[in-house]
């Protein structure tokens, strides 16, 4: 993976928070700074992880254990569309 160093500005306070050198720090701020992307359909997992140097599996477990879902559906809406397509293929229920 090439590094490239790039100049942002922060609220001095935050700067401790931003400015870190080990490893899992950066990749934690690196991952969140990327979130926002992902959100909004920009970029997926797969291409995050890829850009992070990392498995898509390893992102989505860092995600989890920040509280960010992978799934944007909640537990009712997966079960209407498992149904739907169910019923798509003729599956009996």
């Amino acid at each position: 993976m090439i590094l490239a160093e790039v100049k942002i500005q922060v609220p001095a306070e935050m700067a401790p928070f931003v400015d870190v050198h080990d490893t899992q720090s950066e990749l934690m701020r690196n991952a969140m700074m990327l979130y926002p992307y992902i959100k909004s359909f920009t970029i997926s997992h797969g291409k995050a992880a890829e850009m992070l140097g990392i498995r898509k599996y390893e992102l989505i477990d860092l995600y989890d254990r920040l509280g960010l879902s992978y799934l944007s559906q909640d537990m009712q809406e997966i079960e209407e569309e498992v149904q739907y397509w169910k019923e798509l293929k003729g599956v009996i229920v």
